[in-house]
């Protein structure tokens, strides 16, 4: 698997527990390899829902931190809507997000 987690285009309640899965292998890949933060990568996210941002709010309640790299305009206004901003921090994340 890649050094960072791509995010599918469709994160959403249809696909939140096959994401879910491959997110946790993922996570279990990583952690022997020390990082101090993962990457996560919402490029092609096209549709998203509560679900799916519920997901990735689980994910900072693990063990290894993580940071996201890159985004689509869908999922920045996402996280706008729903409270995420944090996630949208400038140091990590690449600007010139996709739409």
């Amino acid at each position: 698997m890649d050094e960072r987690f791509e995010l599918p285009a469709e994160l959403n309640i249809y696909s939140t527990l096959e994401t879910r899965d491959a997110l946790l292998a993922w996570v279990a890949e990583q952690a022997p390899k020390g990082k101090e933060f993962l990457e996560v990568s919402a490029r092609d996210v096209q549709e998203v829902d509560g679900s799916g941002l519920q997901l990735l709010a689980a994910l900072g309640h693990g063990e290894q931190r993580w940071h996201l790299v890159e985004a689509s305009t869908t999922f920045v206004d996402a996280c706008r809507t729903m409270g995420f901003t944090n996630w949208l921090d400038s140091r990590y994340l690449k600007t010139g997000a996709s739409s």
